[in-house]
């Protein structure tokens, strides 16, 4: 049995050993146990009795109307919130990633929250005008048909095409697939609220290493892609919060998000594992390379993947 047949087959079950704060997943694959690599990046644990209440919640849709960097303030014609307020103009505050990638006319739907002292801001906002979801939602039904379709035979191997899909960029676009064709894709899945500095910190800095590299090497068609783990958390303002805080060169490295059902038919497509329970995720590590052709060339599961040998097979291509 090689590793690539036992990467098709669901876990049995998880056992954890816990080793200098870090958890190790380890998997029973066919009765055999087999290692995966580095798991269970921690959420934020969730608030005690003794904690203070969190804020309530409304959802809000409305259309930007004007936007307002210096003071990260959004000023939004919203509809009528059932149950707390008629619709009106107002202004909210907001996050520096959201005010990046906001746009005066678009329609957004978001969760609007009260504070004691009066300021109401804006959280988890994403675009709502009708065509971006079509286009979404169209592409994330199809992926589930494919995923269905699939079935067993649902894990992509090496040397098999990519799947297609549509998901958000960091700006809040629409990105398919479909605009990586003749370009040489280096692929991951990480999530922006891991805090484990060996898992997708680690990841990303590898990502941004390659990038330089890769640009030093003289590889000009390289695109980088990392899809979140966590589409309920990081929306797009939250993935450009992420980048601008890292100093990222997003020229040529798209983070995406978009629905949960199609980031976890991505997920069983490039065989990647990722389980929520409590306030872990529990998850693989794999970076994978797309050739131009939209082809798996090659894939490194775990941590420890080497810039230059991912740069190296990007010069044979």
């Amino acid at each position: 049995m090689n590793a690539n047949s036992r990467r098709r087959s669901r876990p049995a079950g998880w056992t954890w050993r816990r080793g200098q704060g870090l958890a190790w997943a380890v998997l029973a694959l066919l009765g055999a146990p087999f290692v995966f690599g580095v798991a269970g990046c921690a959420r934020p644990a969730p608030a005690t009795k003794t904690e203070a209440k969190k804020p309530e919640r409304y959802p809000l849709t409305g259309e930007i109307l004007k936007i307002d960097p210096e003071h990260k303030v959004l000023v939004v014609r919203h509809d009528e919130i059932k149950g707390y307020m008629p619709a009106m103009t107002m202004e909210f505050g907001v996050s520096a990633g959201d005010i990046a990638v906001a746009k005066v006319g678009q329609r957004i739907r978001a969760q609007l929250i009260p504070s004691e002292t009066g300021d109401i801001r804006l959280e988890k906002i994403w675009p709502d005008d009708n065509a971006t979801k079509a286009a979404i939602q169209s592409s994330a039904l199809q992926l589930r048909q494919d995923t269905h379709t699939r079935g067993k035979s649902v894990y992509r191997e090496v040397g098999e095409a990519a799947p297609d899909f549509a998901l958000y960029d960091q700006e809040g676009r629409v990105v398919q697939s479909a605009r990586f064709r003749g370009k040489q894709v280096m692929l991951n899945f990480i999530f922006t609220r891991c805090p484990v500095a060996t898992m997708c910190p680690a990841a990303t800095a590898k990502m941004q290493a390659t990038q330089k590299l890769a640009r030093e090497a003289g590889v000009t068609n390289l695109e980088l892609v990392s899809i979140t783990l966590d589409p309920a958390f990081d929306t797009p303002g939250v993935l450009k919060d992420y980048a601008m805080a890292r100093g990222i060169d997003t020229s040529n490295f798209s983070f995406l998000t978009g629905p949960e059902t199609a980031i976890r038919d991505l997920l069983a497509q490039f065989g990647i594992i990722a389980e929520f329970e409590g306030d872990l995720i529990k998850h693989t590590l794999a970076t994978l390379l797309i050739d131009p052709n939209g082809r798996i060339a090659h894939r490194a599961d775990g941590s420890l993947w080497e810039p230059r040998d991912f740069v190296a097979k990007m010069k044979r291509q």
